[in-house]
């Protein structure tokens, strides 16, 4: 196991000026952000499209990107059910951020076991998604067109 390779980003203040930007890594796709002071990366793709837009809300004490990995439900078991927040489980690797006098650094996930995200670095997750957004756009033409 080689050690991991810390790849640099940018400038801190930059990132901080883009609040996300997105970058590649090694060949992964990977989303900078930075929220509340703080920087994270995560991989880009999933199975609806790009987080590169999805909002960040703090659900049970965890800062999410919402997508459609995220859900609310109640639990029938309970006396009063309250709509609670569940999650469909892990479906993107996150990667470490360190910041070294003003550079940002960041550190490829070496976590072992396969995660969703994973299917969308390869050339076949990569192609599915191009075809899944080709066929958004061409929607997108059809209803134009029945506006005129």
């Amino acid at each position: 196991d080689s050690p991991s390779r810390m790849y640099f980003i940018g400038k801190k203040e930059d990132l901080i000026q883009a609040k996300r930007m997105n970058v590649t890594l090694d060949g992964r796709d990977i989303l900078i952000i930075y929220h509340q002071r703080t920087f994270y990366a995560m991989d880009l793709q999933y199975a609806g499209g790009s987080l590169e837009l999805g909002d960040i809300e703090e659900i049970n004490n965890k800062l999410c990107i919402v997508c459609e990995g995220l859900y609310k439900a109640t639990n029938p078991a309970e006396k009063v059910p309250i709509p609670q927040w569940y999650s469909k489980g892990m479906k993107q690797k996150v990667h470490k951020v360190t910041e070294v006098d003003e550079d940002i650094f960041v550190t490829l996930s070496n976590c072992p076991g396969w995660v969703e995200s994973d299917y969308y670095q390869t050339e076949k997750g990569r192609a599915e998604l191009r075809k899944a957004q080709e066929w958004e756009d061409g929607e997108e033409d059809v209803n134009a067109d029945e506006d005129v």
